[in-house]
C-alpha cells in the first residue's frame, strides 16, 4: 500500500511539473526548508487585496440559502468565526446559496471592516435558491451589501460555472460587475468553477481576477473522476496563476470526506500547500478544533521539500 501511494504521488506530480532526482540537491532543499504558516497574508493575484492563506468556508452541505454553518445558530457561528479570526484567519467565504451573509454580519458587527476580507458568490443558475428570478448583478449586489452590512465586497464570484462558454454567456453580467468594481462596491471579481473546461477559459480571460477551484490529490468532489487526472487540473491552475490571477482552492479535505483518515488529511494539506497551484484555500471548518488540527498539519509541511518542489521541477527525492 505504501509503495502504491508513493508511486501515485510521483506520477501525479510529474504530470504537472518536471521531476529531477538528486541526493545532493535534495539535501540542499532540506537545509532551506521552513514551516508553512496557514495564517500568512498573501496577495490575491494582481489586486491590492491580501488574504490569509487559509480562509473559513461556510457552505458545508449548502443550498437553498442554508448550510451547516447557517443551521448551527448564531452563538455557535459567532464562536467559530471569532475563533478563526483570533487565530489569524482573515478570509471569510460566504454565498447567497449558503445563506451565510447575515451570519457573518452578526459575527463581525463590532469589527473594523478593513480587518477581514469577504468573498461571496452570485447564484446565476436555475434552482438552488428559493425565487426563480435572477436579477442583474447590480440589484443582487445591493442586496448583498445590506445583508452583509458593509459598503463593499472584497471578492465577488459567479457561483458554479461549468460551461466552456461562460465568458460569452455571462458577458453582460461581467460588464456590470466591472462597473461596480470601478465604483468601489466590489474590489475584485471572478468565478467559482466546477468543470475543467470552465477553468481553462479563465487562463486568457482578462476579466478574471480570482478563481475558486476544487483541488485535492484524491479527486474527491472535484472536476475530474480519478486521481490520475488531478495533474490535468493542476496544470490549468498553474497556467491561470502564471497570468497573474489568483487561485483559491476548495474541497481541500474532500468536502469533509477525509475527516476519518489522518493520512488523507495530511496528504491533502501537503498537496494543497506545496502543489504550486494555489494562492490560498478555503475550508469548511465547523469547529475551532478543526481549525487547530488543520494548522498543526499545515505546519508539519516544510517549504523546500516534498510535493511543491516536485511540481516546480526543482531537484528533490520522493520520500
Amino acid at each position: 500500500m505504501e509503495m502504491k501511494r508513493r508511486e501515485f504521488l510521483a506520477r501525479s506530480i510529474s504530470g504537472v511539473g518536471g521531476v529531477i532526482f538528486g541526493s545532493e540537491a535534495f539535501g540542499a532543499a532540506r537545509r532551506k526548508s521552513t514551516k508553512h504558516n496557514p495564517y500568512e497574508l498573501v496577495p490575491l493575484g494582481k489586486t491590492k487585496i491580501k488574504i490569509s492563506r487559509v480562509g473559513l468556508g461556510t457552505g458545508m452541505s449548502g443550498g437553498n440559502r442554508q448550510s451547516n454553518h447557517s443551521r448551527m445558530g448564531t452563538e455557535k457561528f459567532n464562536a467559530l468565526a471569532m475563533g478563526c479570526y483570533e487565530r489569524g484567519v482573515r478570509m471569510f467565504d460566504v454565498a447567497d446559496l449558503y445563506g451565510t451573509h447575515p451570519c457573518l454580519a452578526r459575527a463581525f458587527k463590532n469589527m473594523r471592516r478593513e480587518d477581514y476580507v469577504i468573498g461571496s458568490k452570485i447564484w446565476f443558475r436555475s434552482g438552488g435558491i428559493p425565487e426563480p428570478e435572477r436579477p442583474s448583478p447590480d440589484i443582487v449586489v445591493e442586496r448583498f451589501l445590506k445583508e452583509l452590512k458593509t459598503d463593499y465586497i472584497d471578492l465577488l464570484l459567479f457561483h458554479c460555472t461549468t460551461s466552456e462558454k461562460w465568458p460569452e454567456e455571462l458577458s453582460d453580467q461581467m460588464e456590470i460587475l466591472a462597473k461596480l468594481k470601478k465604483r468601489g462596491l466590489v474590489r475584485a471579481h471572478g468565478v467559482s468553477c466546477h468543470s475543467v473546461v470552465a477553468l481553462e477559459r479563465c487562463i486568457n480571460e482578462p476579466w478574471v481576477d480570482s478563481v475558486h477551484a476544487r483541488f485535492n490529490p484524491y479527486a474527491v468532489s472535484m472536476d475530474v473522476k480519478t486521481a490520475e487526472e488531478v495533474p490535468k487540473v493542476g496544470a490549468v491552475l498553474k497556467a491561470i496563476r502564471k497570468q497573474g490571477k489568483a487561485v483559491i482552492g476548495m474541497k481541500i479535505i474532500g468536502e469533509g470526506k477525509f475527516s476519518n483518515s489522518s493520512e488523507k488529511r495530511d496528504e491533502s494539506i501537503k498537496y494543497a500547500f506545496e502543489s504550486g497551484c494555489l494562492d490560498a484555500m478555503v475550508v469548511g471548518f465547523e469547529k475551532v478544533e478543526e481549525v487547530d488540527d488543520f494548522a498543526v498539519r499545515a505546519r508539519k509541511v516544510s517549504v523546500g521539500q516534498g510535493v511543491g518542489q516536485l511540481l516546480t521541477g526543482r531537484p528533490v527525492r520522493v520520500a
